[in-house]
């Protein structure tokens, strides 16, 4: 395998589970803002929300404690899994992270952006939500996980991964396709097409595989039986399947 390295344990922060969507009736219970900036220093409490400019989409911060987004049919688009945390809050850091924090000051989710002082999220009209740097460059949006994949964490049509430089992304395309990408070359693939509605899945066996819509398998990279393994995608463009210790499995060679 190419280029692989054996990884700190500590040296990235993991995302959330995947993502525990309320009832839109738990969407109708907040009290709408217009603002659809979270800026460096803002917190949102429960109830508290953003909207984007058009009045389509709905960032809201819910008192079970999960930050989620919605459309305007009140249909869940993305959460942070946050949810059994009654008491949590979002907090736009001045570090550039954003964070869900509980009632004790625990973090419970981030978006691994520490390093971008002055750094502010975005809801946008395309139904994106983004956390631009002070310079406008983006950091972090819902439809991207950046540089790993962790336990239970899913990629469905049209959503990537990408390396920690954005040089290099991991795309399941809406064909069915897992496509790791570099300037729009594909350097390789699972050879799934023809699945419209396919999925990719870091599953909590340690094994990264793609699923028809119907959660048949049609890849895999046969890493089960490593609990706490999870999917990197390097800066060299390599995707690695590193075991919970940080022991490469599994690499797409590139």
């Amino acid at each position: 395998m190419k280029n692989i390295v054996m990884l700190a344990l500590g040296a990235f922060t993991a995302l959330a589970p995947a993502p525990v969507l309320a009832s839109a009736a738990s969407a109708a219970s907040v009290q709408v803002t217009v603002d659809s900036h979270l800026r460096p220093g803002e917190t949102l409490k429960a109830g508290q929300t953003r909207r984007s400019p058009n009045g389509q989409y709905l960032l809201a911060m819910q008192a079970d404690g999960n930050l989620a987004f919605y459309n305007s049919a009140k249909k869940g688009l993305w959460s942070t899994g946050t949810s059994g945390n009654r008491g949590a809050t979002a907090v736009m850091q001045y570090d550039g992270n954003l964070v869900v924090v509980s009632a004790g000051r625990k973090a419970l989710w981030s978006t691994g952006t520490a390093t971008a002082p002055g750094a502010s999220l975005t809801v946008q009209n395309d139904g994106n939500l983004v956390l631009y740097s002070k310079d406008g460059d983006p950091l972090w949006e819902r439809r991207a996980n950046f540089a790993r994949l962790t336990s239970n964490r899913m990629l469905e049509p049209g959503e990537y991964i990408r390396s920690a430089k954005r040089q290099y992304i991991l795309l399941m395309q809406n064909d069915g396709n897992l496509v790791m990408q570099h300037k729009n070359t594909a350097l390789w693939s699972s050879k799934t097409a023809g699945n419209a509605g396919a999925f990719a899945v870091m599953q909590n066996d340690g094994n990264f595989c793609v699923h028809t819509r119907d959660e048949k398998p049609l890849w895999c990279t046969k890493t089960s039986s490593n609990p706490g393994a999870f999917l990197q995608i390097q800066d060299d463009g390599n995707a690695v399947v590193y075991s919970a210790a940080g022991k490469p499995l599994w690499s797409s060679n590139t």
